[in-house]
């Protein structure tokens, strides 16, 4: 029963694959500029990341790469 569902299901892909009539599409010079804002956008907003948790980052990395642990000024001292 189940090969049968699987024989039906391929018929019908390779037939829409088959059959299917070209598209003819059109992308106006605004579509390039919309992609690049958007790429624009995404550094921007990285960079912003960045510089909003540069302290953390600067803490990680320093810890990761000195071998010992920093004391950060999150929690009180004990």
């Amino acid at each position: 029963m189940c090969d049968f569902y699987k024989i039906g299901i391929y018929t019908v892909l390779l037939s829409l694959v088959v059959l299917a009539s070209p598209g003819f599409c059109y992308l106006d010079p605004g579509t390039g500029s919309y992609f690049i804002q958007i790429l624009i956008a995404g550094v921007a907003g990285l960079g912003l990341t960045i510089k909003i948790y540069w302290n953390r980052i600067k803490t990680f990395c320093t810890s990761l790469f000195s071998g010992k642990k920093e004391k950060t000024d999150d929690k009180p001292d004990e």
